[in-house]
């Protein structure tokens, strides 16, 4: 059994930038006096670069079988290129120059999660005590982060975040190549598999969860700000959602033993349309704020995890490093940036109530979606 120290460690450093990144970004390019606009363009990019990037690079995984060394490299040149975003502030060079990086960056995580899946599918419950350590690591760096740059000032953030991807190149040198040892049965095309209803349904409800998501990754930590929170409250209030999301991860060996897939999937869902509706009202009373992030446990944790274990379940192994690279196109690529752009749209004409109510209709649907063709208790009991 190989290690998985190793993919503890970068899932610590990925999310750790993202800490970073996730909660102040946006409050960056406000200070570079950018539209709501081109701020949602700008924060949508990672979630763009998610449409193509991720299929390529899954692809050229599978075709080649060198995962390791596709991780590396696009690691590195990652954090190479967002370096050229601190040396000038015009949209247009912040804009090739994310979107560079983020083409890159986009490549190792679904490559991480097939290796990961891979080494614990004979005890599904281990992955989520290895990916926890990306929460550990988002929550170090949301903490601290606030009060940085309230330190430093926000116009070093990235240098900061530069520096950090630079730790994911570091940590990505130690993956290992993960090779299947025994003989897998062939599998036909992979289309085969995503042209079953179930399959369908289930690209649906991950598509529909980022989408409700977007304008939260965009446009929640200017929201925070518009209501009085300073930096170093929108730091917590971002860390703490994570750190609920830390101890779903560590409950869901026991969770998966008691609860199907499918059901896991439901409850996610119906945990999002309760979470927005609640920012899109109560974002100024602080104790309501907290709840809603608490229930990030639910609507990112609980259904990451359902997510990755469905896709296992359904797809070939040999389609694995493709599936995965789907579910990041389909949900944070798809469906993040068109939440996060259409967020753009709503969020001039009334602010945080119609677009975080917008997340919560979409979310809605998703239960809809997940009850009519996932049918959750159903296919479990079959």
């Amino acid at each position: 059994m190989q290690s998985l120290l190793p993919f503890a460690g970068f899932y610590f450093s990925y999310f750790a930038y993202q800490g970073m990144f996730s909660p102040f970004w946006g409050l960056y390019l406000e200070s570079l006096s950018f539209s709501a606009w081109q701020i949602s363009i700008l924060m949508a990019l990672s979630t763009l670069a998610r449409i193509i990037a991720p299929g390529f690079w899954g692809w050229l995984a599978d075709k080649s079988g060198r995962r390791r060394n596709i991780i590396v490299t696009t690691s590195i040149l990652s954090a190479s290129s967002f370096c050229l975003v601190g040396l000038h502030h015009g949209f247009w060079w912040v804009f090739v120059s994310m979107a560079v990086s983020h083409f890159f960056w986009v490549a190792a995580l679904p490559l991480v999660e097939a290796s990961t899946s891979y080494l614990t599918r004979a005890a599904p419950g281990r992955y989520s005590r290895v990916r926890v350590w990306g929460s550990i690591g988002f929550v170090c760096l949301a903490m601290s982060g606030g009060y940085l740059l309230d330190w430093l000032g926000i116009a070093k953030l990235p240098w900061i975040a530069s520096a950090l991807l630079g730790g994911v190149a570091l940590a990505a040198c130690k993956v290992p190549e993960v090779t299947p040892r025994e003989k897998s049965k062939p599998a036909g095309p992979i289309w085969q598999t995503l042209h079953k209803p179930a399959v369908m349904a289930l690209f649906a409800c991950c598509f529909l969860q980022a989408f409700a998501h977007g304008p939260y990754y965009t446009f929640y930590s200017l929201g925070l700000k518009q209501f009085g929170y300073d930096k170093a409250a929108v730091g917590v209030l971002w860390a703490l959602g994570v750190v609920f999301e830390v101890g779903i991860f560590m409950l869901m060996p026991r969770i998966m033993r008691r609860f199907g897939l499918e059901t896991l999937m439901l409850a996610s869902l119906l945990a999002a349309v309760l979470r927005f509706g609640l920012i899109a009202t109560s974002l100024a009373v602080p104790a309501m704020a907290a709840f809603a992030q608490a229930l990030h446990a639910l609507t990112y944790a609980l259904h990451h995890a359902s997510a990755v274990g469905l896709i296992n379940r359904m797809f070939a192994e040999q389609h694995h490093g493709r599936a995965q690279g789907l579910y990041i196109i389909a949900s944070f690529g798809v469906g993040g940036s068109g939440g996060g752009l259409i967020g753009g749209l709503v969020w001039p004409h009334g602010g945080v109530l119609p677009t975080f109510a917008m997340s919560a209709c979409a979310a809605l649907i998703g239960v809809f979606v997940c009850l009519r063709w996932l049918k959750p208790g159903y296919q479990e009991q079959k």
